[in-house]
């Protein structure tokens, strides 16, 4: 799938790996680039960053009324979406000590927010010959995040959905991209410090952090070559081999590795 000369739509533009990408896809000669936040003023300042193709919106993809208004009136106004990246999140520590609602938000924002997109603009992007869906998860989609519960468990789900639409799909010209970076410098990293000061012990910061640009370079190259996995850390690639080849031994790595980020703490 080529950028160029391409109506698209990122959701979480407003800062890090959605404000890159919008950068990205100006650099590539996309015809238009819908910036969407839930920061209204965060994804107008990507917009203006951008330019003359860029364009600006306040969504909450918590709402899948809003996801499907939006749809509309892109569709509307440029004659189709060819290409939708659906990149908002956010991080939340606890288990089972949160409450059922922690847990529904978050899988309505990381996982059935990937759903209300992939209903909305698929019907049309197959009438015009086909389309592209990039939805960000996380190593923890893959792995998993063993200070979030909800986290792992929504992101798991968005993977399992990116393959499902793939697999159900791609005969019909639908392409789609699912990006599990670990660590990247953005609002959802948080503080990299523990209590003793010591930097770097957080799980998804040990393989380093990475620049938004140098993921969202990762994920336009993927979708113009129209990669399945994008995984900006290779370590993880290495991770989740290991755990397919004997997923109890993983589970007990795992468990060991909590344990010395617990005693750091």
């Amino acid at each position: 799938m080529q950028i160029k000369d391409k109506v698209t739509v990122i959701t979480g533009a407003g800062s890090g790996i959605g404000r890159s990408l919008a950068l990205g896809f100006a650099k590539k000669g996309a015809k238009v680039i819908v910036c969407t936040d839930l920061n209204e003023e965060n994804a107008a300042e990507t917009a203006s960053m951008v330019g003359a193709t860029a364009t600006s919106a306040k969504l909450d993809v918590g709402d899948e009324a809003a996801i499907e208004n939006l749809v509309k009136k892109v569709e509307a106004e440029h004659g189709g979406i060819d290409i939708f990246v659906s990149n908002a999140g956010y991080g939340q520590r606890g288990g089972l000590d949160l409450p059922t609602e922690d847990w529904a938000r978050m899988m309505n924002v990381h996982t059935w927010s990937h759903l209300a997109a992939a209903r909305a603009v698929i019907p049309g992007m197959i009438e015009r010959g086909g389309g592209y869906l990039l939805n960000t998860a996380s190593a923890a989609g893959l792995l998993t995040q063993m200070d979030s519960g909800p986290y792992a468990v929504s992101k798991h789900a968005a993977v399992a959905l990116a393959e499902w639409i793939s697999i159900n799909y791609a005969e019909q010209g639908i392409g789609v991209s699912v990006l599990c970076p670990q660590a990247v410098r953005t609002a959802i990293l948080g503080p990299l410090k523990d209590k003793k000061g010591d930097s770097n012990t957080r799980q998804a910061a040990g393989d380093g952090i990475l620049e938004p640009d140098v993921v969202s370079d990762d994920c336009i190259d993927a979708i113009e070559k129209e990669r399945f996995l994008v995984l900006p850390h290779p370590e993880v690639e290495t991770y989740f081999q290991r755990k397919a080849n004997d997923y109890d031994r993983w589970l007990s790595g795992m468990r060991r590795f909590r344990e010395r980020l617990q005693a750091k703490s």
